[in-house]
């Protein structure tokens, strides 16, 4: 081989090594590591301010997190306690459960929002003291009041001879005929305000009519367990319900008048708009039934004109 050709490679290795200490060679070993030089100042126009560099917020410290409270542990009622509280409810649970039950779900705003208004269509069947029956299509209106006993109630009755009707408005009961009122007979007056002051209603709005409850014991009627209830209300009348242990339906009532003993019973109960009414009643004095009641038609919360209430109505 050539000792030129030999001569080359040697060279290239010679030249790359040297290449490689002459970069791990400081940069001062070639006089250039001299002291630097001081940044040039700026030219900065005197007529022009530095905008401000603004100061950094100081940081608020995170408040540390307050300890929860411990909550109260819930009240453990056994089970014994249980089957005794429903063995022996309180008068307001049996009262407030039958509430519930006659407007389920929703139990007392419900009653008081659907009950504002209520309209009413059916038969009436009367036996007077003669034994002589009289036959009635009637229908009634209600307009619930906020204030306690101040609804008005209007009862058209249509009898075989003559239509009538029954009005109770801002504390006045008369009638009215042919356009023109006139005043109730006693005992009409009376049988109208017997039939609203002993009612399912007045034991479901008892709190709203200021009346008072108190519990009367258990009975058993024709095999049926019941919790006995009397209410008073604010006039002193005095009604006493007897409501079913297991349905918790008021399925009676019982109620005096000058020492007579008058028995209201309730059966054929429906739901008309989510609240359960009884289609059929019937009122006894002793041991005759001196009127029925069948309900066609019955429909809750429909606008009631005030003027039906009036006197010159119609």
């Amino acid at each position: 081989m050539h000792p030129r050709s030999i001569a080359l490679p040697f060279r290239i290795i010679l030249f790359a090594s040297a290449a490689i200490v002459l970069s791990l060679v400081p940069y001062s070993v070639f006089g250039q590591d001299k002291k630097a030089q001081p940044m040039p100042t700026p030219n900065i126009r005197k007529d022009v301010q530095p905008t401000p560099t603004p100061a950094r917020a100081k940081e608020e410290p995170t408040p540390a997190k307050s300890k929860e409270e411990p909550k109260p542990a819930p009240v453990k009622i056994s089970k014994e306690d249980q089957k005794e509280a429903l063995k022996n409810p309180t008068v307001e649970q049996i009262v407030e459960s039958s509430i519930i039950v006659y407007a389920f779900p929703g139990g007392r705003e419900k009653m008081k929002q659907i009950r504002k208004t209520e309209s009413e269509r059916g038969k009436l069947v009367m036996t007077g003291a003669d034994g002589q029956v009289t036959n009635a299509n009637y229908q009634r209106w209600s307009l619930r009041s906020d204030a306690a006993g101040k609804e008005k109630i209007r009862l058209d009755q249509e009898l075989p001879t003559a239509t009538y009707s029954v009005v109770q408005s801002d504390d006045k009961l008369f009638g009215i005929y042919n356009d023109s009122t006139f005043t109730l007979r006693e005992d009409a007056a009376a049988a109208f305000q017997n039939r609203v002051a002993h009612s399912i209603e007045s034991l479901l709005f008892y709190k709203e009519n200021g009346s008072t409850i108190q519990l009367a014991g258990r009975d058993k009627v024709l095999g049926v367990d019941f919790h006995l209830v009397d209410l008073t209300d604010k006039v002193g009348r005095k009604t006493r319900f007897y409501i079913s242990a297991k349905t918790y339906r008021i399925m009676q009532l019982d109620y005096e008048t000058g020492g007579v003993k008058h028995t209201r019973k309730f059966r054929d109960y429906k739901y008309a708009q989510g609240v359960l009414v009884p289609f059929y009643s019937e009122l006894s004095t002793g041991d005759k039934v001196i009127e029925t009641v069948t309900v066609g038609t019955v429909t809750f919360g429909q606008k009631i004109d005030d003027t039906l209430f009036a006197a010159s109505a119609s």
